[in-house]
C-alpha cells in the first residue's frame, strides 16, 4: 500500500445538504473550508429548489463555486406536499450515502431537506451535524428545527440563546458549539461585489431601491393571496423602486407566484428575479433602502448593516428583534405607513450572530478527536441530575 493510499483512506467524507439558495449562502463559507483542508473531503447533495427552473435553477450557482463532488437530485413535482417531498428526499439521499459512505452529514436549519438529512444520517449510523439549531422560526419551521436537533449528534450554533434552547431540548453541552451564524463570514467579507458590478450584473438603473422578499406561511395557506394583494397593494402605491425576488417554494408559493405576475411583473419600477445569488444580494441589502416582507434576511441579515425591515405578518414571530425592524400586519394601509416613515432611514448595526469566523470555528470543532468520537446512540441530558 503506498503512502498516497495510506494518506486517502484517513481523509474523513462530509457530506452537506443544500436544498435552496438561503442556506447555500449559509453554508458555502463552511464547505470551503472543508474543502480546503487535505484532512477532509468535501461532497455536496443538492436538491429542493436548487433544482427547480422556476426557482432560478440555483443548482448552477453551486456549481460555478468550483466545488467537485456535486451530486444533484430532483426531489419533488410541482404540487408535492412537504410529507412527499421529506419521503422523496430521504429515500434519495439514503441510497446516495449508502453509496458515499460519509462519515458526517451537515444539514442546515428547518428546511423540509434538513430533516431528511438528519433522519438518514441518525438512521444509519452517520454522525449528523446541525448548524443554527436552538432558534425559533414561527410556523411548522420551527417545529421542523427542533425535531432536526433531535436526531443529530452535534450542533453548531449562532449564540447563547441557541446555545442554551438546545440544553432545555436535553442536548449534551459537550456537543453543542458556538460558532457564530456562516452568513456573517460572507456579510463582513471585504470580497463582495461592489454596487456598480450588481447592478450591471442584474441589469438595474434604479439608483435607489427597496427590497421585496415574502414567503408563504403553510399554516395560513387559505389567507395567502389575500395577504399578499395587500402587500401589493402598498408596493405599488407607494411609488418607490423595487427589487422583488421570488418566495421559496413552500406550499403557498403559487398564490404569491400568481399575484405577482398579475400585478409586479411589468410595473416600470419592479423588477422581478427567481433569485439573486447570496453575495450580489448581500450587496444589494447593503445599500437599499428598506427591505420588505417576511424574510429571515430582514430579522438576520439587515440588521447588521443598520437596514431597516418592515417584517409582514406571524412567519418570523418570537424571533430575536432589532430596533431596525418595524412589525406590521398585513394591511395596505399600514405597510403603506411605514413605508412613508422608515425608508431612508439607518440604524446602529445590530450583531448577533457572529464576528464573522464562523468557518474557522467549525474547522476547529471538527478538526477535534472528541468530535468524531461522539456515540451514534443519543442520550437525553438531564438538567435536573447535572
Amino acid at each position: 500500500m503506498t503512502l498516497r493510499l495510506r494518506q486517502s483512506m484517513s481523509v474523513k467524507k462530509i457530506l452537506f445538504l443544500t436544498g435552496t439558495r438561503a442556506d447555500y449562502g449559509k453554508l458555502k463559507a463552511l464547505m470551503q473550508a472543508v474543502d480546503s483542508s487535505p484532512e477532509f473531503e468535501l461532497n455536496i447533495f443538492a436538491t429542493g429548489m436548487h433544482m427547480q427552473r422556476r426557482f432560478g435553477m440555483t443548482v448552477n450557482e453551486v456549481k460555478k463555486s468550483g466545488f467537485k463532488d456535486i451530486y444533484t437530485y430532483i426531489n419533488q413535482n410541482h404540487g408535492d406536499s412537504m410529507d412527499i417531498v421529506l419521503a422523496k428526499t430521504v429515500t434519495g439521499l439514503s441510497d446516495y450515502c449508502k453509496e458515499l459512505q460519509p462519515e458526517l452529514l451537515v444539514v442546515h436549519g428547518d428546511r423540509v431537506e434538513a430533516l431528511a438529512g438528519a433522519i438518514v444520517g441518525s438512521m444509519n449510523n452517520i454522525l449528523v451535524g446541525h448548524i443554527e439549531g436552538g432558534e425559533v422560526s414561527g410556523t411548522i419551521d420551527e417545529l421542523i428545527r427542533h425535531s432536526v436537533s433531535k436526531l443529530a449528534h452535534q450542533h453548531l450554533v449562532c449564540n447563547q440563546s441557541a446555545y442554551n434552547r438546545l440544553l432545555q431540548l436535553g442536548e449534551n453541552p459537550d456537543h453543542i458549539h458556538i460558532i457564530g451564524s456562516p452568513d456573517m463570514d460572507v456579510m463582513v467579507s471585504k470580497d463582495l461585489p461592489s454596487l456598480a458590478e450588481t447592478k450591471e450584473h442584474y441589469e438595474l438603473e434604479f439608483n435607489d431601491y427597496a427590497i421585496l422578499l415574502h414567503h408563504p406561511v403553510t399554516t395560513e395557506v387559505d389567507d395567502i393571496e389575500h395577504q399578499v394583494h395587500q402587500i401589493t397593494n402598498a408596493i405599488i402605491d407607494s411609488k418607490l423602486n423595487y427589487i422583488a425576488i421570488l418566495p421559496n417554494n413552500d406550499h403557498g408559493s403559487d398564490s404569491i407566484l400568481k399575484v405577482y405576475n398579475d400585478k409586479l411583473i411589468g410595473q416600470k419600477n419592479i423588477k422581478v428575479f427567481p433569485s439573486i445569488r447570496f453575495e450580489y444580494f448581500l450587496t444589494l441589502l447593503k445599500h437599499c433602502q428598506f427591505i420588505i416582507g417576511n424574510s429571515s434576511a430582514g430579522i438576520r441579515e439587515a440588521p447588521v448593516y443598520g437596514i431597516p425591515t418592515i417584517n409582514i405578518g406571524s412567519r418570523q414571530n418570537n424571533r430575536a428583534f432589532a430596533e431596525s425592524v418595524i412589525n406590521v400586519a398585513e394591511n395596505t394601509e399600514q405597510i403603506l405607513r411605514q413605508i412613508q416613515s422608515i425608508r431612508g432611514r439607518r440604524f446602529t448595526p445590530s450583531v448577533d450572530f457572529g464576528e464573522g469566523d464562523s468557518a474557522k470555528k467549525f474547522l476547529s470543532v471538527i478538526s477535534q478527536n472528541s468530535f468524531w468520537s461522539t456515540s451514534k446512540q443519543k442520550l437525553f441530558f438531564d438538567l435536573s441530575v447535572h
